[in-house]
């Protein structure tokens, strides 16, 4: 009686997946598979059409060189070169392959601005003055020209005095960078801003004496505003350099620089990077 059951079930199941009497698979007809096939292409060829369509109604209002939305903070970020592992500098003197990846990454980071380079790709700007390039209508002013910053400029920081940026005699050099953001000016008036750096203050008397390059630690109003990668394709952006000509050494200095403009008033206690960046310094030597 039992093996009776299970070939009932057994043919029960094999005649749901082709019945040969009535021509179904699992319970339906060719012309019904047809129907139900035909339906789900057309279903999701409809979705696929609209989902095409609204691709292309949104990518006709972006612009190739300018965001649509921009959401900008009220502060602009910094960076330091170099960075470091998390913007952690640290090294010994006496030790040349523990610092020379620092004056490795100053090199590469420096190259787009020798001048030779710059001369040939960007322009002489007049200085203390917004460089302005409006485009007339709907004719774009593209490409746009960049002004020059050249390496030079560092003076002891631009690794052509001192090949090492003074990272071989424990008085390295850092580079300080604003964050590059489309349209902004980064001043009211025609005080440009500029870099301050300092300890922290539990580090206060190890930090000793700091000497920026360009003399004024200011980021020239020639620069800006910056107008895309796309637009602006040889834009060289304006740097800070800060040399710590006599840090203690073998202590551990939390270094703090800010940006200073009547432009930027307020700095977020949540966001360490916007208008500053901190950093540890510590310069070891037996």
């Amino acid at each position: 009686m039992a093996k009776e059951d299970e070939k009932k079930d057994s043919g029960d199941w094999k005649e749901f997946f082709w019945n040969p009497r009535t021509h179904e698979l699992l319970g339906r007809t060719a012309s019904s598979w047809g129907l139900i096939l035909l339906f789900y292409l057309i279903f999701y060829t409809c979705l696929a059409g609209m989902f095409c369509l609204t691709m292309y109604v949104m990518l006709l209002t972006l612009d190739d060189y300018k965001p649509t939305w921009q959401d900008r903070l009220a502060t602009p970020g910094m960076m330091i070169r170099p960075k470091g592992e998390s913007l952690e500098i640290i090294y010994n003197v006496e030790k040349t392959e523990s610092w020379d990846s620092y004056v490795q990454a100053l090199d590469n980071f420096l190259a787009p601005y020798n001048n030779s380079q710059q001369v040939m790709s960007n322009d002489a700007c007049t200085p203390d003055q917004y460089f302005i390039q409006e485009d007339s209508g709907e004719v774009r002013n593209n490409p746009k020209r960049s002004c020059q910053f050249n390496r030079t400029m560092l003076e002891d920081c631009s690794g052509i005095i001192d090949r090492t940026y003074g990272y071989q005699d424990g008085k390295p050099c850092v580079l300080i960078k604003l964050n590059r953001v489309i349209g902004m000016k980064p001043s009211r008036n025609s005080t440009a801003p500029y870099v301050t750096c300092g300890a922290k203050k539990e580090d206060s008397e190890s930090i000793g004496e700091i000497a920026y390059f360009p003399p004024n630690a200011a980021f020239n109003l020639m620069y800006y505003p910056y107008y895309g990668k796309r637009a602006q394709v040889n834009y060289s952006q304006p740097l800070v350099a800060v040399k710590f000509t006599n840090i203690s050494l073998n202590t551990d200095v939390n270094v703090e620089c800010k940006i200073n403009s009547n432009a930027f008033t307020y700095f977020s206690e949540r966001d360490k990077f916007a208008g500053r960046v901190s950093f540890k310094l510590r310069i070891d030597k037996v």
